[in-house]
């Protein structure tokens, strides 16, 4: 939802310069799949799934302050398939700093997780666009470290993100308190938006509507199956 409304904060910048309003200087944030660094215990679509999926939990707790501007999830995906710059699936500091420019980012964000056999962990490098240089690397808080607090875990790999690298400081979330996505409903929500981005929309849909009723106030799952519905299947 968040990536969604981060877009049409674009748009809608580009209207406002027409009409004769400031632009929009919040910097702008992307954040790439996260690569798998070398996990067991779980089947390897499993894990394909949670590189996009942490990747888009990360954009919504990161599109929680507004004083950044993120950039949709899809969209620095895009460019790398349409310029074939990840062959290997891998990317590199110098290729991320370029899809950064590309999709009007200043911040680009890379990272690894490591799953063994239920023992987790999120890395993740900021690479600063301009320069193509990592302003830091920063990793969960280490006490968090079984995947069934998967989603505390990208929480705080969310908020050391921005403590770490002085970007605008995070407002009191929105959110309600109580949230707390099951790693359950997670991982129904990553495997959503791996069929998604294969093209499969009805296994997409499927996915999506089992991660609601897994976590019923899962607002990402919730505006993923309303995108994947209004775009047919």
């Amino acid at each position: 939802m968040n990536g969604r409304i981060a877009l049409a904060c674009l748009v809608l910048a580009g209207v406002g310069r027409a009409q004769g309003q400031g632009p929009d200087n919040r910097p702008g944030i992307a954040v790439l799949a996260f690569e798998n660094g070398g996990s067991y215990g779980r089947e390897r679509e499993d894990y394909e799934a949670l590189r996009r999926g942490i990747a888009g939990i990360l954009i919504g707790e990161l599109g929680t302050n507004p004083n950044v501007r993120l950039v949709e999830r899809a969209e620095a995906p895009r460019i790398l398939d349409e310029k074939s710059l990840a062959p290997a699936g891998r990317v590199d500091r110098e290729t991320a700093a370029r899809v950064g420019r590309m999709v009007g980012a200043r911040y680009m964000i890379t990272g690894t997780f490591i799953d063994l056999y239920g023992e987790f962990r999120l890395d993740a490098r900021v690479i600063d666009v301009e320069t193509g240089v990592i302003l830091k690397s920063v990793s969960n808080d280490p006490r968090l470290r079984e995947i069934k607090e998967l989603y505390r875990i990208i929480q705080s790999l969310a908020s050391r993100i921005v403590t770490e690298t002085k970007l605008p400081s995070l407002p009191p979330s929105g959110r309600p308190a109580a949230r707390e996505v099951p790693t359950e409903a997670l991982t129904l929500y990553s495997k959503a938006l791996l069929y998604e981005d294969t093209g499969n929309k009805a296994k997409a849909i499927e996915f999506y509507e089992a991660a609601l009723k897994a976590f019923p106030d899962f607002s990402e799952a919730r505006e993923g199956l309303r995108k994947a519905k209004g775009s047919g299947t």
